[in-house]
């Protein structure tokens, strides 16, 4: 374990531990905040127009995988950052650090240091709040919004059986708090987060040492999500288990409300075009929820993918690029 010059604990994650993932062969860059590393993955000419790629939790820049090589193809940078605690980033392993407040300014820190122009911003999950709020900040720096599964806190909004279930099961006592990392990886919960494998076969695999084999795209998913943390133990998940307990519903300090208010009404009366590309089999940020947002901003586009479920890009990249190329050439 290392320490910043002001004290902030954090372990860094082993350059061995992303070698030989399918489909993610990206070199790493790397900004320091504040004595800690953010990696970002930065593909494409330098004076490309600009695809910023925001991911949330549990995953990384490795989410975006199936979607850079065709985005660089048309012609983009594509900019992926790894929030800190996340990906090839450094994990801090003080829980208390971890806030959606500090990871929006991270992100804010990145897109000013690269001074990136043009922007084409892709969010999901935390990457909504976290990355949607640049646009209030920086307004002029993006060209256009694509909205994935996701939300932004606001009066009235109703969180869903599903939000409510994935909070208790990272409070104390519930099942992901207890079993990440000690018998249940983020990989093994990504392969049938993105329904490659059976729920059931999975936690019954991992609660009971039986062995489950995994091949082809689940073997790759099950590595990619899995590698940020090997060998971390407990400490190195202080950044994924946080982001459950900074939803609005259960933490509104820890969740920013009072911002993601604001974001949500500049959003909402953005003039730039936005394009919502939706999972229809989430049920965390369910299709009326994605449908209603759409009627909030009157010259939006709304496609949905029926089924895609929360991790889309995981599962549909190629889709979601061709439908968000097909608005901008039409």
């Amino acid at each position: 374990m290392s320490t910043t010059s002001t004290g902030i604990p954090f372990l860094t994650s082993p350059d061995e531990s992303f070698q030989n993932l399918v489909d993610f062969t990206y070199d790493p860059h790397y900004l320091e905040i504040d004595g800690l590393r953010m990696h970002y993955i930065d593909e494409g000419p330098r004076d490309a127009p600009v695809a910023l790629l925001m991911h949330g939790m549990p995953t990384w820049s490795f989410l975006y995988r199936h979607m850079i090589p065709s985005l660089v193809a048309a012609g983009y940078r594509c900019v992926a950052p790894d929030h800190i605690g996340f990906g090839r980033s450094d994990k801090v392993t003080d829980p208390s650090w971890y806030n959606t407040a500090r990871h929006t300014d991270n992100i804010s820190q990145l897109v000013t240091s690269l001074d990136l122009q043009n922007i084409t911003m892709f969010v999901q999950d935390w990457g909504g709040p976290t990355g949607l709020a640049q646009v209030r900040r920086m307004p002029n720096r993006f060209s256009r919004l694509v909205i994935m599964n996701t939300w932004l806190h606001h009066a009235g909004y109703e969180y869903t059986e599903g939000i409510r279930q994935w909070i208790a099961q990272w409070i104390p006592g519930g099942l992901f708090e207890q079993n990440i990392p000690e018998k249940l990886q983020f990989g093994e919960f990504m392969t049938f987060a993105t329904q490659r494998e059976n729920p059931g076969d999975v936690l019954r695999a991992a609660m009971t040492a039986e062995p489950l084999t995994y091949v082809g795209e689940s073997l790759n998913v099950k590595n990619g999500y899995s590698a940020p943390f090997i060998g971390l133990g407990a400490d190195g998940v202080a950044g994924p288990r946080r982001f459950p307990m900074s939803i609005p519903f259960h933490d509104p300090e820890a969740g920013n409300v009072v911002e993601q208010e604001k974001d949500f009404a500049f959003i909402n009366a953005t003039a730039l075009p936005v394009n919502f590309v939706w999972g229809g089999s989430d049920r965390v940020f369910v299709t009326e929820w994605g449908q209603k947002w759409h009627s909030l901003i009157p010259h939006s586009t709304f496609d949905l993918l029926p089924d895609a479920a929360h991790f889309l890009q995981d599962t549909h990249g190629p889709e979601i690029v061709d439908i968000v190329l097909s608005h901008i050439t039409h």
